[in-house]
């Protein structure tokens, strides 16, 4: 099923069932990750243990070759927002923050997150920022759980909520020009989710839709600029950054996070559907 004029490609609980798949590939490789950052570790040993991983599990990594993207992972540290390139000679040093963005396709299917995660003894505001960002993103997720469940939800609601929560959080830059997307037998794909705005705009959010939601901020200006090698994006100001990412699905009954090892339950309790199954010690 597609919905008109921005082509939203609704997916069966059973299509759903196989993003679930693509997305605990995603969920570990970010694991993996997680517990190899220190300072003396390269970007590209990162990336080396996010293609390793996701080969292993039979899947392919969404982000090689995407547009000519040479990686399976974008690895952004401190200034750098998005899709930084890994090298030998980014190694990561004590004080840093880095954004792990990661993607899989398996049988035809795609799951995408991201992470931030502090090197070594990083500065407590940093940490904060960290934080900001990853409850603006579950406010996001939990808004298209209540707006799916109330039949009157749109699009804005998640972005709306996503700012909301910034604000609270405290005095960020919202990065400008970049947010999440639609996912499913394609990495990207409509709608394009802003991290701001106003709520109750765009297309109503129903069951069966993928998004991928992703606040990026920043502790300076939102304003950025793509560097000469095509593809990196950093602060204009040279703010340290954080981005975080989950892919999500609306079914009937509630939202299932699909990168989340349990489902998003944690978070969202009884806002995540009941085909996640309970996560038991």
């Amino acid at each position: 099923m597609r919905r008109p004029q921005l082509d939203i490609q609704l997916k069966t609980p059973d299509q759903i069932e196989k993003m679930r798949a693509a997305g605990l590939v995603v969920a570990e490789a970010l694991r993996r990750m997680r517990e190899a950052v220190a300072p003396g570790v390269s970007t590209a040993e990162l990336d080396a243990i996010a293609e390793s991983t996701i080969r292993a599990a039979g899947a392919t990594p969404s982000f090689k070759g995407y547009h000519g993207f040479p990686a399976s992972i974008c690895s952004s540290v401190n200034e750098q927002v998005v899709h930084a390139i890994p090298a030998p000679t980014q190694v990561l040093r004590d004080g840093d923050v880095i954004s792990v963005d990661c993607g899989a396709v398996l049988h035809g299917w795609h799951g995408d997150a991201a992470i931030t995660v502090g090197v070594g003894e990083v500065e407590p505001a940093l940490l904060t920022m960290a934080a900001v960002a990853e409850d603006a993103m579950w406010a996001g997720i939990a808004a298209a759980a209540r707006s799916v469940a109330g039949g009157r939800g749109r699009l804005t609601d998640i972005s709306h909520a996503i700012e909301a929560a910034v604000r609270k959080g405290g005095r960020y830059g919202i990065v400008d020009g970049y947010g999440g997307h639609g996912i499913g037998t394609e990495m990207h794909q409509d709608p394009h989710v802003l991290n701001h705005g106003r709520p109750g705009r765009g297309p109503r959010l129903l069951p069966g839709m993928a998004l991928a939601i992703e606040p990026m901020i920043t502790l300076g200006s939102p304003r950025t600029v793509e560097l000469a090698d095509g593809w990196t994006v950093v602060t204009r100001d040279g703010s340290r950054a954080v981005h975080v990412e989950h892919t999500m699905a609306l079914l009937p009954d509630g939202v299932w996070v699909l990168t989340a090892p349990d489902g998003g339950r944690e978070r969202l309790g009884d806002l995540v559907t009941a085909r996640q199954p309970a996560v038991t010690a």
